[in-house]
């Protein structure tokens, strides 16, 4: 019998808006749901979250801020720019350690997986989404949503995900009809021009 193919749970424009934009007055839940936020805008692993160390942030190509890494799963280097979203939740718990921000300082203060994914329950609860949150979803999510339905190319979506085969990203790829629909509305404007 051939392996039926899951499709990864991923949040909507709509619902990342949701999840960022509410006020969240418990500690412990707007830092977990900071973190995944972080996740959504990097596309990295809670475990790569977790293990992130000031050194991992070098100036890119660009000038600006990278994230340069190798995903523990696989060994795959990654290199991404730090879009604003993320680098916001580094400034807001930059400071969390010793204060001295030696490059092998962790760079945010990440629980227990387990603490993590029941925390994200109660964010899902308090933000009005149905999903089950995990820091899966938040890879998903910066897949489809922050990249994919961007138009960013897949190709670069691979590299920034740190998969060893463009096959891998391609799994993503099926699941964008949003990406589709946008892409048919651009086409019909041109096409009344």
């Amino acid at each position: 019998m051939a392996k039926r193919e899951v499709e990864p749970g991923f949040l909507t424009e709509n619902e990342l808006e949701k999840l960022i934009s509410k006020t969240i007055v418990v500690k412990r839940i707007a830092l977990v749901r900071d973190i995944f936020v972080f996740s959504c805008f990097t596309g990295l692993a809670y475990v790569d979250v977790r293990n992130l160390r000031r050194s991992a942030i070098v100036k890119g190509v660009d000038g600006k801020d990278w994230i340069v890494t190798r995903r523990q799963k696989t060994d795959v280097p990654t290199r991404l720019p730090l879009l604003q979203q993320a680098r916001n939740v580094i400034e807001q718990y930059g400071n969390h350690g010793s204060g001295v921000n030696s490059p092998d300082e962790l760079v945010l203060p990440v629980l227990s997986n387990q603490k993590m994914n029941a925390y994200l329950k109660e964010v899902a609860d308090i933000c009005g989404i149905t999903k089950t949150l995990t820091f899966h979803t938040a890879r998903h999510t910066f897949a489809t949503t922050v990249t994919l339905t961007n138009g960013v190319p897949l190709e670069t979506v691979s590299k920034m995900l740190g998969h060893k085969s463009l096959r891998q990203t391609q799994h993503y790829a099926k699941i964008i009809d949003l990406k589709v629909s946008k892409d048919m509305d651009l086409l019909e404007k041109n096409l009344r021009r």
